[in-house]
């Protein structure tokens, strides 16, 4: 097991495992509480090179047929890519931040190097991805984070979209709709029902928050698409800011992803402000 990177300032405190390059913990210290759900896997980790899953774990791209690697534990789908299963390297770290490297290739295209930087500014913790291309041949990336926010009965979430695909078979989108039903309708601060929910939305203004007992949460990052993941009877909430929506490697446009030709270069961010109750 690597070894775990602690850093923290006055007002959090984060535990980062280079091993999945995700953090194992966030920690309110101005609360007294945790910010992350962790049950010893991860409580943050990057989604790198691609984010969620690909129907048929393949999609054809300038006249190639792309055949995604296998994933350690998803038998269909090469699930969120690999950077949340592989050692990444500490190039640098601070008393409040650090910096991992990891260094990938694979047979169907995707050669790159990405660098993970994890901040606290005061009571925000800012995480950004960079990937580059390092292929010879251009290559279609995606990019994003997948956090676990503890969130108990009392916890409610607020944030607004225009649309959402509901979930289909092996957790795949079905066909985008406009309307969102008030089950899984955030645009007010509500509980929600606990139970099974694995949406994306679009149409995302970049802005959530979970309010609890004594601190509020804001996520923001800058992109339109948002999956929200939940389990019945568990004390988390996933919400997953990502570069493009579930499966666009098949949807007309493939949005959101990018060609990266040889040196070329992504980035991908998102921050987590913890603040007090009003």
């Amino acid at each position: 097991m690597m070894d775990l990177l602690m850093i923290e300032n006055a007002h959090l405190r984060m535990r980062v495992n280079p091993q999945g390059g995700g953090l194992q913990e966030l920690f309110s210290l101005t609360h007294g509480q945790p910010v992350l759900w962790d049950e010893g896997d991860s409580a943050l980790f990057p989604m790198v090179p691609l984010a969620n899953r690909v129907a048929g774990n393949r999609f054809a791209f300038q006249g190639r047929d792309i055949i995604l690697p296998q994933s350690p534990v998803d038998e269909r789908f090469f699930l969120h890519g690999d950077g949340w299963q592989s050692p990444w390297q500490v190039a640098s770290r601070t008393d409040t931040e650090c910096v991992l490297t990891l260094r990938c290739q694979h047979d169907c295209g995707f050669d790159y190097q990405a660098v993970l930087r994890y901040q606290l500014r005061e009571h925000v913790l800012r995480a950004e991805l960079m990937l580059t291309h390092l292929g010879a041949q251009p290559m279609l990336y995606g990019l994003g984070f997948h956090p676990w926010f503890y969130f108990d009965e009392r916890s409610r979430l607020q944030f607004s979209a225009s649309g959402y695909w509901p979930e289909g078979e092996h957790h795949l989108p079905l066909a985008w709709q406009g309307d969102i039903p008030p089950e899984i309708d955030f645009s007010t601060a509500r509980q929600g029902r606990d139970g099974w929910l694995n949406v994306g939305y679009s149409g995302w203004n970049g802005v959530a928050t979970i309010l609890r007992d004594v601190m509020n949460i804001t996520i923001t990052a800058q992109t339109p698409w948002l999956m929200l993941f939940r389990m019945s009877g568990k004390s988390f909430l996933c919400l997953e800011p990502q570069s493009h929506p579930v499966n666009a490697h098949h949807m007309a446009g493939q949005p959101g992803l990018v060609v990266l030709g040889p040196g070329d270069s992504t980035l991908f961010a998102m921050e987590i402000a913890v603040e007090s109750a009003a």
